[in-house]
């Protein structure tokens, strides 16, 4: 039923569309919450800047492209959620909600972040997956709660050695890049625990045997000559993983010289001797 009428919605004049949608809005959610995803907005209904106690407000799965001033009214929002949008820059009002917790902003346009993102320092898990990133923004680096990060699914070809800062990262997602070389910071990083870095180049990995806090590596998908060394107790995603026990050289090529014996055809046995007369 939901699906039905989006699909209507998708016919509707932009301006009558939002007034249908958002024309319920008329006081402040008991729930201090509005959800407004995936229903056709071009523009941000402002009258929802009303609401000064709003703590989460969901975006998610429109046409936007910018904010209003406006928005900077909800000082107390925590989760604000604008992936799947068409952001070509992050809204410079976005950087001024300070309680600001959780920030969504995968599966937009997004070449870069305004250094004012580091004015959120109470951000703990951003979301900058599917943009358009060729590098990871060094204000990300400044963020000093940040627990997670998602930067999956850009065109990353490194990360700078500042990330080491960010102490209280604990996990980081980084599937689906251009990365060649496992990333050097995270050796550095001892307190990480999840480390993904699936569907990328790398060919070789390091041991990850001295990250203490490390509980999940994932590394499948990338063209590696051997799977990273980890501490006991750490669970990995990839080619030679618990599952399959990466192979032992010399044991590989004990098995290859029995296999190719066991092909190799039998020696012809010597003609027999022509009969003799006695």
């Amino acid at each position: 039923m939901g699906n039905t009428i989006r699909a209507l919605l998708a016919f509707i004049p932009a301006d009558c569309c939002q007034s249908y949608v958002v024309g319920h809005l008329r006081e402040m959610p008991l729930d201090k919450m509005v959800d407004l995803s995936g229903n056709q907005l071009w523009r941000f209904p402002v009258h929802v800047c009303s609401f000064r106690e709003l703590v989460k407000l969901y975006l998610s799965d429109n046409h936007l492209s910018s904010l209003p001033l406006e928005l900077g009214q909800l000082q107390n929002l925590q989760i604000l959620a604008l992936d799947f949008n068409n952001f070509k820059a992050l809204p410079q009002v976005v950087c001024t909600l300070k309680q600001l917790c959780i920030l969504y902003l995968g599966n937009n346009k997004l070449c870069y972040l305004p250094s004012e993102l580091s004015l959120l320092q109470n951000l703990r898990t951003l979301w900058i997956e599917a943009n358009c990133l060729t590098e990871l923004p060094d204000v990300v680096c400044e963020l000093s709660l940040l627990k997670t990060l998602h930067a999956g699914s850009n065109a990353l070809r490194l990360l700078p050695g500042q990330l080491q800062r960010l102490r209280e990262l604990r996990t980081i997602w980084l599937s689906g890049n251009l990365l060649s070389d496992f990333p050097p910071v995270l050796l550095h990083m001892p307190f990480l625990e999840v480390i993904d870095v699936d569907r990328n180049s790398i060919r070789y990995f390091p041991s990850l045997a001295h990250l203490s806090s490390l509980k999940l590596v994932i590394y499948d998908h990338n063209p590696c000559r051997n799977a990273p060394k980890v501490a006991k107790g750490v669970r990995r995603v990839g080619r030679w993983a618990e599952e399959t026990p990466e192979p032992d050289r010399r044991k590989m090529r004990r098995y290859a010289l029995v296999e190719e014996s066991q092909d190799a055809p039998a020696p012809a046995l010597p003609p027999p001797l022509p009969p003799t007369d006695f």
